[in-house]
């Protein structure tokens, strides 16, 4: 590893710069001096750091709110990590704090504590509250403030009393789950039917299809409950007398404001409260209709609108309702119940502890959190879960008849889709696992003699073997005489799967280019559902499986998350079978796709009659970029007895969006794993690798692959990053301008992406940013979906919007899009937004302000994006190998282990006992 200094230069002291918003991460609590902040202030680099694991690879802010909402310049896309992302430092049951909750009010004259254990200082009248078992049959959406409100009342106390009794431990969990529940009393109709989806429990394992996960879930079939019926009874302690005091009815909106139809009703509404016009289209777009009705009646409904924050809703109403708005208004603590939770999922959580969402609002200056969240469960606005705590041994503890000895759990909170999408990835792996038709074993030579025999009339089965084996050997297909086993029922253009025998599978993982491949073929061969794990060299063992798959008659694809490795996968495919074009076969690069493609049908064999991909094994590779959303899409639109591959490297960034999806089916060993032992060779993999275990040691790079640049401050980083892409890297390793990729922390900051992509095009396109900030030639990361990145380049622009070349596509942008900051400049990157994809060189600038966002999965992915060269701009000092050594992840409170370790334990032991 060399060193790069500017001539005569002595290694400089490097301290990073104290006091910015980019040190923080999103797991440290706002104290009292972040309460006392201005509204809407924004530090420089606000966005930066915290917002890493969860929400800037979306690629943008997201919003329009940034043309005005913000009061003293805040911006207003992703909210910020300093400011919106620290969740409570402790106050959850486990002690795991739930980042990406925003926990800070910067309106708040004195602040709230920064954290509120569980077992402290619970509300008035909580210790109190008795118990009522059965809640789980609250009545879901009955509304406030009619006759029948008393009733939801007393069910909203009554549950948010046995989430209590269970968390403080006064009583166990089966004891609510388990009781015959009363009589519920008739419940009003729902306010929102939308919302009366399966409200699954954690404890509820994959069961049925993957597309019936929709229907309505019981207690019992879920281990938990699903939404909250009403008990009769409620609590009868003081809380619950007084919750209506606390947030009692808020005083009519003034009658100033007559709204009229469609968007120009919003926009009239939005200017009665101080809010920017611009967001008219955008709030119309996601409140429906009668948007400026709502809007009107509940201003805080302003929250759900991407990017804007609390202390702008509360402005915004404030405007309207004046004196009559306050802290305590109902509707704003049902608004910020919802808004946390969507923060959350913007950091990777599928749900928050029951702790930490109650010190959020606590923090939010919202006056008795624990009867905000009666309300929100109430309403049916969220979800309650039981969650099992894991033993140490790392696997839940089956669940027993014995009330003894019972399982510790946490009460997790969340929100309906997040919830379905969790219960319908594991219900779809579950079902691909036990709908899997195993191939019938190999014959063995003794076997083959009694087969010579065999009366005519013998099993299919049988025939197919002996076809593979005779056909094996001259690398046709063996399967191709497996329709004779199984009569058609349909006549789809689409030809019946082949179904090669053990014996065909055997012959082509013996012929695999590695060992590892060959052991993956044989993983395959045998489960539909199978987990890889290797770092980049090991992506030519999946190759190898669809290769081999393919030359058995299968309709094999693989899936990346990116253009770029879509091209990497195909290029391993045309070398597995450099003999395709001479035999006539089709073009062994059609089979690799990207997942977004896939799912559209832009790429890939297209959908059958029944809508199900049409084919019978998918390779997922990239398999840790998949959130849950995607993931549970992926997974439904395969048929039964599909084979299904997810590879990926562990050790790289989880998704820009909610969820752990492959480190979780590592972590439930659902399914077979297959680890490669194919390691990353040269200096760079070398590097990449001790990362990956925890250890920042110095390589030997005798070519210049590994190039360390020590730097003082984020000016001298941002300096030296425009030489290295512009002159340095170009000279010595004859790698262009545009083949090099910068990789920063965040957004924000002195040496955010902004300030370098500022930089980089004033260097590289110095031009007026004629349309949007964009010139021609100008690159671009342009984000058509939260959470996937694609790079591009600008060609022009005109009345239609900004015309870019994404990796050979031509794309317009509509000019709202290029407005909400769907494209931004693309020379510098996150390393969320550079996860799955590779280039020729790539400089990683570390300043000093932003250690706080450093993690050993940012390290070693950021570092592992370049090919032949990799540049660091250190201004990290000591904190750099402090985050390999000592920070492996930042963590997501999720629910898909225990859902599939749950799944296979009542497979496996359906009357297990300890």
């Amino acid at each position: 590893m060399s060193t790069d200094r500017l001539a005569g230069e002595t290694p400089p002291g490097q301290e990073a710069a104290p006091g910015t918003a980019e040190a923080r991460t999103p797991d440290e609590a706002a104290g009292p001096g972040d309460a006392a902040a201005p509204e809407g202030a924004a530090a420089p680099g606000e966005e930066a750091t915290g917002r890493e694991e969860g929400t800037e690879a979306a690629g943008a802010e997201a919003s329009g709110a940034e043309a005005g909402v913000a009061a003293a310049g805040a911006e207003t896309g992703v909210p910020s990590a300093a400011a919106e992302s620290a969740a409570p430092a402790s106050g959850a049951e486990t002690g795991a704090p739930a980042s990406g909750v925003e926990t800070a009010d910067p309106g708040a004259a004195n602040g709230s504590p920064a954290s509120s254990p569980e077992t402290g200082t619970p509300s008035a009248g909580a210790e109190s509250a008795a118990p009522v078992s059965g809640a789980e049959t609250a009545a879901p959406g009955a509304a406030k403030g009619t006759p029948s409100s008393g009733s939801a009342k007393a069910t909203a106390d009554a549950l948010a009393a046995a989430v209590r009794a269970v968390e403080s431990g006064e009583r166990s969990a089966a004891s609510f789950f388990n009781d015959a529940p009363r009589p519920a009393s008739p419940a009003a109709p729902a306010a929102q039917p939308a919302k009366a989806a399966p409200q699954g429990g954690q404890q509820g394992g994959p069961t049925g299809p993957g597309p019936e996960v929709t229907r309505q879930r019981t207690a019992q079939e879920t281990g938990g409950p699903a939404r909250p019926d009403g008990p009769e009874g409620g609590a009868t302690g003081p809380a619950a007398a007084a919750a209506p005091a606390a947030t009692g009815p808020a005083p009519a909106p003034r009658p100033a404001v007559r709204a009229l139809p469609g968007v120009e009703g919003v926009r009239q509404v939005l200017a009665a409260g101080g809010a920017p016009e611009t967001l008219a289209e955008q709030t119309a777009e996601v409140l429906g209709e009668r948007a400026a009705e709502a809007l009107s009646e509940d201003p805080w409904l302003l929250l759900q609108v991407p990017g804007v924050r609390p202390e702008q809703a509360d402005g915004f109403a404030r405007a309207l309702l004046g004196p009559a708005c306050g802290p305590g208004d109902e509707r704003r603590a049902q608004a910020l119940v919802g808004w946390l939770l969507e923060q959350a999922a913007l950091a990777g959580h599928s749900a928050l502890e029951a702790a930490a969402l109650r010190a959020a609002l606590a923090q939010r200056s919202v006056p008795d959190p624990d009867d905000a969240l009666q309300a929100a469960i109430g309403d049916g606005a969220v979800l309650v879960f039981q969650d099992a705590i894991d033993e140490p041994g790392g696997r839940a503890r089956p669940a027993t008849g014995d009330e003894e000895e019972e399982q510790p759990v946490r009460i997790l909170l969340g929100l309906d889709r997040f919830a379905m999408a969790e219960e319908s990835v594991a219900d779809g792996l579950a079902r691909l696992l036990n709908t899997f038709e195993a191939v019938a074993e190999p014959t063995r030579d003794t076997a083959s003699e009694e087969a010579d025999g065999a009366t005519a009339d013998g099993p299919a089965a049988d025939e197919t073997t002996a076809d593979g084996d005779a056909q094996v050997t001259d690398g046709d297909t063996p399967g191709e005489s497996a329709p004779a086993t199984d009569t058609p029922t349909d006549h789809d253009t689409a030809p019946r799967p082949a179904r090669p025998s053990a014996a065909a599978w055997e012959a082509v993982a013996a012929a695999a280019p590695s060992p590892s491949a060959a052991e993956l073929i044989r993983a395959a061969a045998h489960s539909g559902l199978v987990a890889h794990t290797g770092a980049e060299a090991a992506r030519a063992e999946p190759a190898a499986l669809i290769a081999a798959a393919r030359s058995l008659g299968l309709r094999a694809f693989g899936a990346t998350h990116t253009e770029n490795g879509r091209r990497r996968l195909a290029a391993h495919l045309t070398g597995s079978t450099p003999d395709a074009t001479a035999t006539g076969s089709p073009d062994p690069a059609t089979a690799a796709v990207t997942v977004s493609g896939l799912l559209s049908g832009r790429e890939g064999p297209g959908r059958d009659a029944d809508g199900a991909l049409a084919l019978d094994l998918l390779v997922v590779l990239d398999a840790p970029q998949l959130d849950l959303e995607t993931a549970a899409l992926l997974v439904e639109s395969l048929t039964d007895g599909t084979r299904l591959v997810l590879s990926g490297d562990p050790g790289v960034l989880w998704s820009a969006g909610p969820g752990r999806l492959f480190a979780d089916l590592l972590a439930a060993r659902f399914c077979p794993q297959v680890a490669s032992r194919t390691p990353d060779f040269g200096p760079i993999g070398e590097l990449v690798s001790g990362i990956g275990i925890g250890e920042l040691s110095q390589v030997e790079a005798p070519g210049k692959e590994v190039v360390i640049v020590p730097v003082r401050d984020a000016g001298e980083a941002v300096h030296r990053t425009v030489q290295l892409v512009a002159d340095s890297v170009p000279r010595a390793f004859g790698v262009p301008a545009d083949h090099t990729q910068v990789i920063t922390v965040g957004h924000g900051g002195a040496a955010g992406t902004r300030a370098l992509n500022a930089a980089l095009k004033e260097r590289l396109n110095p031009g007026p940013g004629r349309f949007g900030g964009f010139d021609p030639g100008d690159r671009v990361a342009y984000a058509p979906d939260p959470g996937r990145t694609v790079p591009g380049t600008v060609t022009g622009a005109d009345a239609a919007g900004l015309h870019l070349d994404c990796d050979g596509s031509a794309v317009v942008v509509a000019r709202e899009q290029v407005g909400t900051g769907a494209v931004r400049h693309g020379w510098a990157l996150t390393a969320h937004q550079a996860a799955g994809a590779r280039w020729p060189a790539a400089v990683v600038v570390l300043p000093g302000d932003a250690t706080g966002g450093l993690t050993r999965a940012w390290v070693y992915t950021a570092f592992s994006r370049g090919e032949r060269h990799l540049s660091v701009v250190q201004g990290a000092d000591q904190a750099l190998a402090r985050a390999v050594a000592e920070v492996p992840v930042k963590e997501r409170t999720t629910r898909l282990r225990s859902l599939l370790q749950q799944s296979a334990q009542s497979g496996e032991e359906p009357t297990a006992a300890d």
